[in-house]
């Protein structure tokens, strides 16, 4: 397949990490801390832009994805097995429940748009998560990659426009806006906010998803993915960071469920705010539960050496999407599964840093194109700080 500089492979990461969970997180951060964890949000885009490029990097050179790229750094049978285990594990676990938030997070808005809180035929079975789940499984299989592809950015670009146009309507104090950017906050009880705005930007399976993309697309200078990265991600943060600022104007509000978010926008969004979000949830949901299968589904396909999009490739997407509808009916409360998974994905990234970092640095892998002290002072920090924030998480929950 090939992409328009324009649009590039990057777009879809964007549609990807701007999912429930995004929307979730960055509501509750403006709502409980206000402006102040502007910057780890606007630290959480840079590091994105970063190593999503780094991904894009060894993909473009070694023309393969990130995890058959990650396989032939050994040539031991026993480490080869347990690397590509413990690949598969992240990715597709991560994944299962990833696709459970996203789907929730959907259904939220799906139910509020149709004010039908279950949909059932004669039984007390609700048939909700079942049909969404189905009309993603019909988009996976027979849907036209470029017409998901330029659905998913244009659905990015209207609730960019949205969420830009609501933070200007707060009126912010721009001075604080600024103070917030700039002066990292970092408190005892912010912590776990801190890793989850992490984790909602640089997830793991964006990294494989980028890089399968980006080696199915040789012919694109690096260059141009370079800028194409830059603006896509560029975009996502933009959209986080117009969130946390709407909702910084209800600064203090209660927020328990999904239903209770809708009510803190009302001053934003007045009659219309309900709707508004519901739809905002929906989209965000149905873009990130089309992308988790797909990431998945391309580590699994590399860690076997199976064809792309072939049988396997399938196989791993619909279970990612069959586990993702499963946890969606099991009465989980949605904004805690959400978190859950955003927590989960900022204690796996050092993993994921890790490897990069040794990739990249990997002469022959990448063909004598290997980063600069600089580069590799940058990425070492960026790895520390994962770790960071992993080690600090696990105290605070344990």
């Amino acid at each position: 397949m090939s992409f328009k500089p324009t649009i590039g492979p990057a777009a879809l990461i964007t549609a990807a990490f701007i999912g429930p969970g995004t929307i979730t997180l960055c509501i509750l951060a403006g709502v409980t801390h206000g402006f102040s964890l502007l910057w780890a949000m606007l630290l959480s885009t840079l590091i994105t832009i970063f190593i999503q490029n780094t991904a894009a990097r060894i993909a473009w050179t070694t023309r393969k994805g990130l995890a058959q790229s990650s396989l032939q750094q050994t040539i031991q049978p026993l480490f080869k097995i347990l690397l590509g285990a413990l690949l598969i594990g992240a990715i597709f676990i991560g994944n299962a429940a990833y696709e459970a938030g996203n789907l929730t997070g959907a259904l939220i808005g799906l139910k509020g748009i149709l004010s039908m809180e279950v949909l059932t035929f004669g039984g007390r079975l609700d048939w909700f998560p079942f049909i969404l789940g189905g009309g993603v499984g019909v988009l996976l299989l027979v849907g036209s990659f470029r017409f998901l592809k330029n659905t998913l950015v244009a659905i990015v670009v209207l609730m960019s426009v949205s969420f830009l146009l609501t933070a200007i309507m707060t009126k912010p104090d721009l001075g604080l806006i600024m103070q917030g950017l700039l002066i990292p906050s970092f408190k005892t009880e912010e912590v776990l906010t801190i890793v989850g705005l992490l984790g909602t930007t640089v997830v793991p399976y964006n990294l494989f998803l980028h890089a399968a993309l980006v080696a199915q697309s040789p012919n694109i200078p690096f260059a141009v993915i370079k800028k194409d990265t830059l603006v896509a991600v560029g975009l996502g943060g933009l959209i986080s960071l117009c969130i946390i600022i709407s909702a910084a104007a209800l600064e203090g509000s209660v927020v328990n469920s999904a239903l209770d978010l809708g009510k803190a926008l009302e001053p934003l969004y007045g009659t219309a705010a309900p709707l508004l979000l519901q739809f905002g949830f929906f989209a965000a949901g149905l873009t990130s539960a089309l992308t988790a299968p797909m990431a998945a589904a391309f580590v699994v396909s590399e860690c076997f050496d199976l064809p792309k999009e072939g049988w396997g490739y399938r196989i791993t997407a619909f279970a990612v999407l069959a586990i993702g509808v499963y946890f969606t009916t099991t009465g989980i409360v949605p904004i805690e599964i959400i978190r859950f998974a955003q927590i989960t994905n900022g204690i796996l990234l050092p993993i994921i840093g890790m490897l990069l970092l040794f990739m990249v640095n990997n002469s022959q892998l990448m063909r004598g194109a290997v980063p600069s002290n600089l580069q590799n002072t940058c990425f070492i920090l960026i790895d520390l700080f994962f770790i960071f924030l992993g080690t600090k998480s696990l105290g605070l929950i344990f």
